[in-house]
């Protein structure tokens, strides 16, 4: 986003406009997180603004400020597309490419609205007419605050702009311990505790909200944790079965995969979590260094990322998948074990 993108960019908001802001489909903390910190943001500025999910999200974020006004698609499917509809502005957060919204997908297609991409994920499609696209930033939170602060309004940022923003960073840095994790990432987070952001209670709110079953799950995972020494990798399964016997919800396995990776030893990690209903299984990988899971995702699961962390999916059975992924290993042999 260069200097003259900027300055269409200001004099398109100078005037009240009607906004959609739009994450991908399976929220996490970065996608809400910055979709709520833009929305505090341009509701200051005294625009319509409407925040729109694909779907629903786990629990411990459903208390960050603005959650609320958060419409979901696939519980109201033609309430959301009358404001896709009519929208004047749409900014898509956290993704860089229709399909990662689900069955928003068309709409979102379809619409004559600008749209304005904020992302940090890499190879983004051409949909965007503004584009911020930076593969080297810890999340998408931090992207916006950069943008807030690229057009000058840094001083516009609140207690509740600064808390949302807070939540994508911290998670999506995995409390500040991934590389991707810069001093300037640390400036900015000092900034928002600054204005506001209270970062023990954020921190309690994300990560200290555990329930009976979730820690069951956790058990449960950590029983099927498997290694492969030759190849410095752990993997985790979890059945549908194992799932149901501990009252699963949304958000449970959020973090599961990092237990394989914390093995003294172990470069790739991965989890394989069976989705009945969908038809798939759901992966998760996780790497240290410069072993690039986006790249092995993108060859084998359908899915992508970055460099140390990224998602996929199988429509092959639970022990096929773990099969394919097994069978692969020898092939990245060399790269993991120079790591």
């Amino acid at each position: 986003m260069n200097n003259a993108d900027l300055t269409h960019i200001k004099h398109l908001f100078s005037t009240r406009k009607r906004i959609v802001i739009v994450a991908h489909k399976n929220p996490d903390g970065d996608a809400i997180g910055s979709s709520l910190g833009l929305f505090h943001y341009f509701k200051k500025g005294n625009h319509e603004v409407q925040v729109i999910m694909p779907n629903d999200y786990p629990e411990f974020l459903k208390w960050i400020p603005g959650n609320e006004t958060i419409l979901k698609y696939e519980e109201s499917p033609v309430n959301c597309d009358t404001f896709i509809n009519n929208a004047d502005v749409i900014f898509t957060l956290d993704f860089n490419a229709f399909h990662r919204t689900g069955t928003m997908e068309e709409s979102l297609t379809k619409s004559s609205a600008l749209k304005i991409m904020i992302d940090h994920h890499q190879s983004p499609d051409a949909y965007a007419t503004y584009t911020y696209s930076d593969v080297t930033m810890s999340s998408t939170c931090e992207m916006v605050y950069n943008y807030i602060n690229m057009l000058g309004d840094e001083n516009s940022i609140d207690a509740d702009t600064a808390t949302c923003l807070y939540v994508g960073i911290m998670t999506d840095t995995g409390s500040f311990r991934f590389p991707s994790t810069t001093s300037k990432t640390h400036q900015i987070i000092a900034n928002l505790i600054e204005k506001g952001a209270n970062n023990s209670q954020i921190h309690n709110n994300i990560y200290d909200t555990n329930s009976y079953e979730r820690l069951q799950l956790l058990g449960c995972a950590l029983n099927n944790l498997k290694v492969i020494p030759q190849s410095r990798t752990a993997y985790i399964t979890l059945s549908q079965d194992e799932l149901n016997r501990y009252n699963f919800k949304k958000g449970f396995t959020e973090g599961f995969v990092n237990y394989g990776l914390s093995l003294q030893g172990i470069v790739l990690a991965a989890i394989f979590i069976e989705d009945k209903q969908e038809g798939i299984i759901k992966i998760s990988l996780r790497s240290k260094g410069d072993f690039s899971v986006n790249l092995m995702s993108r060859e084998h699961f359908n899915g992508g990322g970055h460099t140390n962390a990224a998602g996929g999916r199988s429509t092959l059975n639970l022990t096929e998948t773990v099969e394919k992924f097994i069978s692969i290993l020898p092939n990245y042999n060399n790269a993991l074990n120079n790591e």
